[in-house]
Parts: structure tokens; C-alpha cells; sequence
């Protein structure tokens, strides 16, 4: 009988015990070691979970749009992140290029095995014209970044990384004021306040999930201008949401760049919508919330 009695209790036991490990086995893993890739880029990267992302930055070019001049953390800045870990890593980004850079870009980047997912631009007339490369490679971290370093020295990208700033730029926007419109917390650096909105659902590509820091969450990036803000950024779409969302942005004046894919064998199917908008604080940052409220996002 006393056997009879503790069998079920052991047995119990057994499984809270591996219950307790395999919730908590996740956790028990390593991070991932991204040093290689760092010593590889010459630069500390932001980690957000398994992911790490890079900026570069073209300081090197002077890029109009009327009489606005673009900050580069407004609309030129290239990436590149890598998920996962250090021996089976996904690397992902988008390069901000001159025409006459993206062949050889595109070509040393296919050397290495990378996939080219998009070409296109993101903005209209801008002067001088930029294009932006989306690309992809699975494969070991280190090697991945050689390739990523070797096509980005095929243009003029600066590849040291940038001397922190003593102070942050002084802005003549309301950050509370924006924030308050839009519903959201935003970050500011460079002289841009920058917005990530994750949508709700879970992203895929090629069966691998996508953490928002692989660029598929919303993006909104506001700087002081002439007129008041100046905003562009991209916002991330099923096909149902297109048309609302065009429909939301133009009622409020803000201009509809580009619309186009990012990725290839994404899950749901995506499409980027990219805008740029130039005025008064208040009425660009209401055409913001009007856009966002027509996307499923994260609440």
C-alpha cells in the first residue's frame, strides 16, 4: 500500500521536476557570442534578445529634399543584424547606396552567398538620388560579416564608427506633443525621434521567425525642418491594410514614396509603405496616427 501511495507522488515529482527544466532550459542557454562579428565590423552592436544590429551611417552624403537636409539616422542609414547564434546565424539589413554603387555592392554580396531581396528607393525627389539595397544570408556570423564588410567598402560608406556626440543636438520639436499624438514612447538621437511599432502577429521568413529588429516593424523617424517636422519611415502592411493606410496618410497632406516588398518567402506576406511628410508638428503627427491606426499592431 505504501508503495501504491508514493508511486503516484515520484511520479508527480518527476514531472515538476522536468517541467521546471524544460521552461526553464531556454533561459539556461548561453547568449549568443557575437564578439567575431564585432571585432569583424569594428563596432559595438545593440543587442535586443538573440539579435544584434549594426548601423553605418552615410555621414558622407549631403541629401536634400527641398530645402531639407536629412539627418542620416532620418533616412540614411544602412544595417545590418544578425539573429540567432555565432555557427547558424541569419543576417539581414538594407543599404543605403549611390547609383553607381550598387552593382559592385550587389555583386560582392552575391560572392559571399548572400541573397539580394529588394532593390528600390524609399524617398522622392531627393538630391542627390539614393537607392536602398534589402539582402539576406544564413551561415556562420563571422563569415556572414566579412561579406557584409567586403561589399560595404565597394562604396563610400564610412566604415569606422562614429565618435559618440557630447551632447545630443538641440531640437525645436515637442517630443511630448508627438508622443502624446501618437500613442507612443519614441527614442531620440541624432536630432531624430525615431518610433518602432511591432505589428501583432508573428512574422516569418522562409519559416524563420523574425524578431522586430530584423526590420519588420513599423518605422516612423521625425526631424525639425523649415516648416516644423519633417517624417519618413515605413510602414510595414497585409494587403488589406494598403489602401487605408494610403488612403489615411494622403487625407493629411503626407506624400506616398514607394510601396514594395522587403523579403521574399515572408509569412504573412508584407508589403513596406514608405512616406515623407513636411509641416506643422501637430497636423503631420495626426496623419502619423491616423496611418497607424489602420495597421494591426501591438498594443
Amino acid at each position: 500500500m505504501k508503495n501504491k501511495i508514493q508511486s503516484p507522488l515520484f511520479l508527480l515529482i518527476l514531472f515538476l521536476c522536468a517541467l521546471m527544466v524544460s521552461t526553464a532550459w531556454p533561459l539556461a542557454l548561453a547568449a549568443a557570442d557575437w564578439s567575431k562579428v564585432e571585432v569583424v565590423l569594428g563596432r559595438k552592436g545593440a543587442v535586443s534578445g538573440d539579435t544584434i544590429k549594426f548601423g553605418f551611417p552615410r555621414t558622407d552624403l549631403h541629401v536634400l529634399i527641398g530645402t531639407v537636409a536629412l539627418k542620416p539616422t532620418l533616412a540614411l542609414g544602412s544595417w545590418v543584424a544578425f539573429s540567432g547564434s555565432e555557427d547558424s546565424a541569419m543576417m539581414m539589413g538594407d543599404l543605403v547606396l549611390l547609383q553607381q554603387e550598387v552593382e559592385p555592392v550587389m555583386d560582392q554580396l552575391q560572392s559571399g552567398g548572400v541573397m539580394i531581396t529588394a532593390l528600390h528607393n524609399h524617398l522622392l525627389l531627393e538630391r542627390p538620388h539614393v537607392m536602398y539595397m534589402h539582402y539576406m544570408g544564413h551561415g556562420k556570423a563571422e563569415e556572414l560579416a566579412k561579406t557584409f564588410k567586403a561589399a560595404l567598402e565597394h562604396s563610400a560608406t564610412p566604415m569606422k564608427a562614429p565618435a559618440a556626440p557630447a551632447a545630443e543636438p538641440k531640437v525645436r520639436m515637442s517630443q511630448s506633443k508627438i508622443e502624446e499624438i501618437l500613442g507612443q514612447h519614441g527614442t531620440l538621437k541624432g536630432g531624430v525621434l525615431s518610433f518602432g511599432v511591432p505589428r501583432a502577429e508573428p512574422i516569418q521568413e522562409n519559416g524563420t521567425m523574425l524578431p522586430p529588429a530584423l526590420g519588420v516593424a513599423n518605422s516612423i523617424n521625425i526631424q525639425d525642418s523649415p516648416k516644423g517636422i519633417a517624417t519618413t519611415g515605413d510602414f510595414v502592411l497585409i494587403a488589406s491594410e494598403v489602401n487605408p493606410v494610403i488612403h489615411a496618410l494622403r487625407s493629411h497632406g503626407i506624400m506616398v514614396t514607394a510601396l514594395h516588398n522587403h523579403m521574399l518567402q515572408d509569412n504573412p506576406r508584407l508589403f513596406f509603405m514608405h512616406f515623407w511628410g513636411n509641416g506643422p508638428a501637430g497636423e503631420v503627427a495626426a496623419g502619423l496616427k491616423a496611418a497607424l491606426d489602420d495597421v494591426h499592431t501591438k498594443k
